[in-house]
C-alpha cells in the first residue's frame, strides 16, 4: 500500500494542524514568499528545458547558465518588440492616465447618483455630495501623501521582488545537490524512503504551479470573452493582465479588477452598464475559480478531493486574508506528502527495527578492541 492509502485521520489532523501555523507565518514573511512562488514558478517553467540540455551532455551549471540566459533574452526581446510595434498614443502618458482616471471618477458618481434616486434615505445623507468631496480631497493630497508611501512601498518591494530570478537560478543549478545534501542526513534505514519523499515533494511543486498556469490560461480564456461579450476594449489583454495579477497575494485580485472597471468606464462614460457588467464578469469568474476551475485545476494537480481544497480555501483566507487563499493549497500539498510519508516511517514497525539494529551494530563495532 502507498503511503497515502496509509495515512488516518491522526496524520490528517497534524497535517490540517501545520498548515495552518505556516500559513500564519507565511502572512508575516510575504517579502520572501512572493518572489519564492515567482521564482518556483520559473523554476518549473525552466526545468524541462535544463532537463533536456544535461540529457544531451552538458554540465549542471552551463545548462542552468543557458537556459536562465536564454530566458532572459526571450523576454527581453518579447519586451523590445512590443514597444516597437505598440502605437504611440497620440496624447501623453500622463493625460492618458489621467482620462483613464477621469473615467473611474465619473462612474463612481453616476453609481452614486443612481444609488440616491434607487433610495431617498442616501440622498438624505447627501451622499454623492461626501462622495465628491473625498475624491477632491484625495486627488489634492495625492502628490504631497499617497504619491510618496506609494513609491516608497514600491521602492520597498522591488528588492524582494528582484530576488526571484536569483532564487530561480540557483534552484536550477544546486537544487539536486541540495536533495543530495538533505538525503545525507538520513540514517540508512529509512533511506528509501527519504528518497521517495523528496520525489514526491518535487511532484507535489511541479503539480501546483502546473496548475497554476492552466488557472491563469483559464480565467484568461474566460475573462476575455465575457469582457468581448459586454464591449470592452483589449478584452485579451485585460484578461491576460488580471490573470496574472490574481497571483500576487492582498492587491492582486483588486488591482485588476479596479483595471478592467476603469477601462470599461472609460470607454462608454455615457453608459455605466458595462462597467456593471464588467464587475459582474469579474465576480463571476472569481466565483468559478473558487468552486470550480481551482478544485478542478490545483486542486487536481495536487490530488486533493474537491471538497478539502474549497475547505482550506476558506480556512487560509480566514486566518491570512487573500495572501492565504494563494498560499494554503501548495503548502497543503507539501505538508501532505511530508506527513503521510512521516506517519508511514512512524507506523512501520519493520523500518523502526532495521533502524535500532543498525544504531546496535555501530555501537557494537565502534566497542571492538576497546578495553573492558
Amino acid at each position: 500500500m502507498t503511503s497515502r492509502e496509509r495515512a488516518g485521520p491522526v496524520v490528517w489532523c497534524g497535517i490540517i494542524a501545520v498548515t495552518c501555523l505556516l500559513l500564519i507565518l507565511l502572512e508575516h514573511m510575504l517579502w520572501l514568499a512572493i518572489p519564492f512562488i515567482f521564482g518556483t514558478v520559473l523554476y518549473y517553467i525552466l526545468l524541462a528545458p535544463m532537463q533536456r540540455l544535461i540529457r544531451a551532455g552538458v554540465g549542471q551549471d552551463l545548462a542552468a547558465l543557458t537556459v536562465g540566459g536564454g530566458f532572459v533574452a526571450a523576454i527581453s526581446l518579447v519586451l523590445v518588440l512590443v514597444f516597437s510595434y505598440v502605437a504611440v498614443p497620440e496624447e501623453s502618458w500622463q493625460a492618458l492616465l489621467g482620462h483613464y482616471l477621469e473615467g473611474g471618477v465619473t462612474f463612481v458618481r453616476n453609481t452614486m447618483q443612481l444609488l440616491e434616486q434607487k433610495f431617498p434615505v442616501l440622498e438624505q445623507m447627501k451622499l454623492t455630495r461626501l462622495v465628491n468631496r473625498r475624491f477632491k480631497s484625495f486627488t489634492d493630497n495625492f502628490a504631497q501623501q499617497h504619491l510618496a508611501g506609494l513609491l516608497v512601498a514600491v521602492a520597498g518591494w522591488l528588492p524582494s521582488l528582484l530576488l526571484a530570478p536569483f532564487l530561480t537560478f540557483f534552484f536550477l543549478r544546486d537544487g539536486a545537490s541540495f536533495k543530495r545534501f538533505l538525503a545525507r542526513a538520513v540514517p540508512n534505514a529509512f533511506f528509501e524512503k527519504t528518497l521517495f519523499l523528496l520525489h514526491e515533494v518535487d511532484q507535489t511543486a511541479r503539480r501546483y504551479f502546473q496548475g497554476l498556469i492552466k488557472l491563469t490560461v483559464i480565467d484568461t480564456i474566460m475573462l476575455s470573452l465575457g469582457l468581448w461579450l459586454i464591449g470592452v476594449s483589449s478584452p485579451l489583454a485585460l484578461a491576460l493582465i488580471s490573470a496574472i495579477l490574481a497571483w500576487v497575494p492582498f492587491v492582486g485580485s483588486v488591482v485588476g479588477c479596479i483595471m478592467v472597471v476603469v477601462v470599461a468606464a472609460t470607454d462608454a462614460p455615457s453608459n455605466p452598464v458595462i462597467g456593471y457588467g464588467a464587475i459582474g464578469v469579474f465576480v463571476a469568474v472569481r466565483l468559478l475559480d473558487d468552486f470550480i476551475f481551482m478544485p478542478l485545476t490545483l486542486g487536481r494537480s495536487l490530488q486533493i478531493h474537491p471538497l478539502m481544497t474549497v475547505l482550506m480555501i476558506f480556512v487560509g483566507g480566514s486566518l491570512a486574508g487573500v495572501a492565504g487563499l494563494m498560499l494554503v493549497l501548495p503548502l497543503l500539498g507539501v505538508v501532505m506528502v511530508v506527513g503521510e510519508t512521516l506517519g508511514c516511517l512512524v507506523t512501520n514497525a519493520r523500518l523502526r527495527a532495521r533502524h535500532r539494529n543498525a544504531m546496535a551494530l555501530r555501537v557494537r563495532q565502534a566497542s571492538v578492541g576497546l578495553a573492558k
